[in-house]
C-alpha cells in the first residue's frame, strides 16, 4: 500500500483492509519474517472515547497527530508493548491496533514475538524502519472476517465499547479449503458471459 492510502479519514475501512496483509519485520541480524495480519482494532479521533487521543495532544499521543503511515508503539499497563499504525491526515489522530498475526494471537505477543519495541514509535512504516506492511494479494472475503466490539474498552461507555471496530479472521480462513473457496469466488462468472 502507498503512503497516501494511510492518510484518509476512513479508519474503520482501513482497519478492515489490513486483514490478510502481511506485517513484515526485518530483525537486527538482517533476516525478515512476514506474517498475515489476522486481528485489528480501529481507534478513530478525539471523539472516540476509547481512543488515546480522547484527551487531546499529550507527550504520549503526539505521534497520533502525525500524517498516517507511522507506527505508534506504547507500553500497556507497564508490561506489554502495543503496535498501532497511525492513519489519517496530519492533526487527525487515529490508529489501528495490530492485535494478531498468523501464528501469534494477542497484541503483547505480537510485539514480543516480532521484537517490536518503543524504539519504533514514530518510525515510518517502510522497509527503512525495519517494520512495514505488504499487500501480497489475496484479499480475505467478507465471509471470513468477523466484526466485533473492541476488547477491554468498557471505560469508554456503552456506545463506544459496542462499536464493531475489531476485525478478526474466522478460524480456518487460511486453510487450504478456504484458500480454494476464495480462488473460486474470485473467478469471473461464466453465466455472466465474462
Amino acid at each position: 500500500m502507498e503512503a497516501k492510502d494511510w492518510q484518509r479519514k476512513k479508519t474503520v475501512a482501513l482497519a478492515r483492509s489490513l486483514i490478510g496483509k502481511h506485517l513484515v519485520r526485518r530483525f537486527a541480524d538482517g533476516r525478515e519474517e512476514a506474517r498475515r495480519i489476522t486481528e485489528v482494532e480501529a481507534y478513530h479521533s478525539e471523539r472516540d472515547l476509547a481512543c488515546h487521543a480522547r484527551a487531546g495532544r499529550t507527550a504520549r499521543t503526539e505521534v497520533m497527530y502525525r500524517t498516517g503511515g507511522v507506527w505508534y508503539v506504547y507500553l500497556c499497563y507497564g508490561v506489554h508493548e502495543m503496535l498501532n499504525l497511525v492513519v489519517g491526515p496530519r492533526d487527525w489522530p487515529a490508529a489501528i491496533l495490530i492485535r494478531g498475526v498468523e501464528g501469534i494471537h494477542g497484541p503483547g505477543r505480537v510485539t514480543t514475538g516480532l521484537e517490536i519495541g518503543r524504539a519504533l514509535n514514530g518510525a515510518v512504516a517502510t522497509p527503512a524502519s525495519g517494520l512495514w506492511i505488504e499487500d501480497r494479494g489475496g484479499r480475505v472475503p467478507r465471509k471470513f472476517v468477523q466484526a466485533t466490539p473492541r476488547i477491554g474498552v468498557n471505560y469508554a461507555g456503552e456506545v463506544w465499547a459496542k462499536k464493531p471496530w475489531r476485525f478478526v479472521v474466522a478460524a480456518g480462513a487460511f486453510t487450504s479449503a478456504a484458500m480454494r473457496e476464495r480462488a473460486r469466488l474470485s473467478r469471473p462468472s461464466r453465466a455472466a458471459g465474462i
